[in-house]
């Protein structure tokens, strides 16, 4: 591990759980992309390959953004915030980053007391996992 993931796993705080909250944002426009959790070993891979590796909560396993659909992120840089228990990764996102086909996972709004869905898929969510 290189002296820069040390110093950055050490700023970590993780819950009880072992893992910290990772909001996904496209570097360049600013979109809130998404948000997963990360444990120390998503963390630090991550940091090394340089491609966004979270931590699935029901598989109980490293989950590798896009192995099974073909979105990958890109990490550009990666924040950890005031009291080091969020993270904040700034990503090139290939292709859409939400499950549902969409381009985020924030497709919803309450607008005038109403929930409303203010993006559509994308790409049919049946396509994107047509390999898993």
């Amino acid at each position: 591990m290189t002296q820069d993931a040390t110093q950055a796993l050490a700023a970590i705080v993780f819950n009880a759980d072992g893992l910290v909250p990772a909001i996904a944002q496209q570097h360049d426009t600013g979109e809130v992309l998404m948000m997963a959790w990360m444990n120390r070993e998503s963390v630090a891979e991550t940091l090394a390959t340089g491609r966004v590796c979270y931590y699935s909560r029901s598989r109980h396993s490293l989950w590798r953004k896009g192995e099974t659909s073909g979105q990958t992120q890109h990490l550009k840089e990666l924040r950890i915030d005031c009291d080091g228990d969020t993270l904040l990764l700034l990503v090139h996102q290939d292709g859409v980053a939400c499950h549902t086909g969409r381009r985020n996972c924030f497709f919803r709004a309450v607008r005038g007391g109403v929930l409303t869905e203010i993006a559509r898929p994308e790409i049919d969510p049946d396509m994107l996992y047509k390999h898993a």
